[in-house]
């Protein structure tokens, strides 16, 4: 095994972000809004971290820096020991080759004025990857259980679920190693929740993926990730093994989130 190879595949070291606020005045001193503050993370390969906390909590501020969609005000940023900053589409090139994404809102994030086949294949046209697109999409429809003559319809003809299946195979037709889901399962109702968790889990075992999944809800990342990241006011207040966690949390913030779970599924992971 070589150094690189060794290395974690994310790495985050005291990442933090300021936003500047409008001044209340023109004598007025600027307002500085910390949205973060010295967060250090890990994520190994093959690895899934969920990371919780209410709204606001600087959890989707936190997920932009790390694909480097923004810019931290301090902090440093490796993919496997190479430096990620923010810069232009060539720069990144390599960066979003290694990463896809999955949205909260499967309507609103397929263009419907796209066929199915055409927002699948984009990535591997802005991502310059040779070879037949139409084969890689066929390959991913396929693995996530979509019908092949799906390419040739719209996203309005679908259901939320069979939309984020969609929303999927774009984030991974392009073979990432870090799939980054931002909220992916909270537009859907409970069934389909549960059915989108489950293909979550087979990706993630039979493509060898890493994953950071952003929620607000521990039911829905308790039986798919390792390790658990509580945030609270762009702070981590928790961190450690799913289960250590949740089964014997130390931060009252943390207790918090947990009591306002009802119950947990050991089947499918959802709240009941």
């Amino acid at each position: 095994m070589t150094a690189l190879s060794a290395a974690p595949l994310l790495t985050a070291t005291r990442l933090s972000r300021d936003y500047h606020l409008p001044r209340e005045g023109i004598f007025a001193r600027p307002l500085v809004k910390p949205a973060l503050r010295d967060v250090d993370l890990t994520i190994d390969h093959g690895e899934a971290l969920a990371i919780i906390g209410e709204s606001g909590s600087g959890k989707s501020t936190l997920m932009r820096l790390l694909l480097a969609l923004d810019t931290p005000t301090a902090g440093t940023i490796e993919f496997e020991g190479r430096p990620v900053m923010r810069g232009t589409a060539r720069s990144l090139r390599w960066l979003r080759r290694e990463t896809g994404i999955v949205l909260q809102d499967p309507y609103a994030s397929l263009d419907p004025r796209m066929s199915v086949g055409a927002i699948i294949a984009e990535p591997l046209q802005a991502l310059g990857i040779a070879g037949d697109h139409h084969a890689m999409v066929a390959r991913i429809l396929e693995r996530v259980g979509l019908e092949a003559d799906s390419v040739d319809r719209y996203p309005h003809e679908f259901s939320g679920g069979q939309r984020q299946r969609i929303a999927l195979s774009r984030a991974l037709v392009h073979g990432p190693r870090l799939l980054v889901g931002d909220e992916p399962l909270s537009a859907l109702d409970v069934t389909v929740r549960a059915q989108i968790l489950e293909l979550l889990r087979d990706l993630r075992r039979d493509l060898g993926l890493s994953m950071i999944l952003v929620s607000h809800d521990i039911g829905l990342v308790y039986h798919l990730c390792e390790r658990i990241m509580v945030m609270k006011d762009g702070i981590v207040v928790e961190s450690g093994p799913t289960l250590a966690v949740l089964e014997d949390p130390q931060h009252p913030y943390t207790r918090q989130l947990i009591a306002a779970v009802p119950s947990l599924d050991a089947s499918t992971g959802a709240a009941e």
